[in-house]
């Protein structure tokens, strides 16, 4: 084995690196903004809607217009994964410029949500 192998992780089995190559392909990918986010749920997808608030100023009947721009459908286990992933990213982001402080209990709901108390 070459001394450039031997600094690698090597699979011995198949001979293959142990950590996978991904290759992250942007070609077709968009961007999109969103101030608003929103998850609901069934027992067999996660789905997370992301839009922009729309209100400038808030009404007297405190209804605000939301623009929903996208939504994601996940299955649990990608879910899972994006909530860690998410939980790792904003506890380094915390750790550099300080906790973020949301009033979770202000966010909207739509009907299969879950409310965050």
């Amino acid at each position: 084995m070459s001394d450039e192998q031997d600094e690698q992780s090597v699979n011995v089995d198949t001979g293959q690196p142990a950590t996978p190559i991904v290759d992250w392909d942007d070609s077709e990918m968009r961007n999109s903004y969103a101030n608003v986010v929103n998850v609901s749920s069934t027992r067999e997808e996660v789905n997370v809607f992301f839009g922009t608030n729309q209100t400038w100023k808030a009404p007297a009947d405190r209804k605000f217009h939301v623009r929903l721009n996208d939504r994601i459908a996940l299955n649990p286990h990608a879910a899972k994964r994006l909530w860690i992933l998410l939980g790792a990213v904003l506890k380094e982001y915390e750790k550099r410029f300080g906790p973020l402080q949301i009033d979770a209990g202000a966010a909207a709901q739509t009907p299969g949500s879950t409310k965050i108390q």
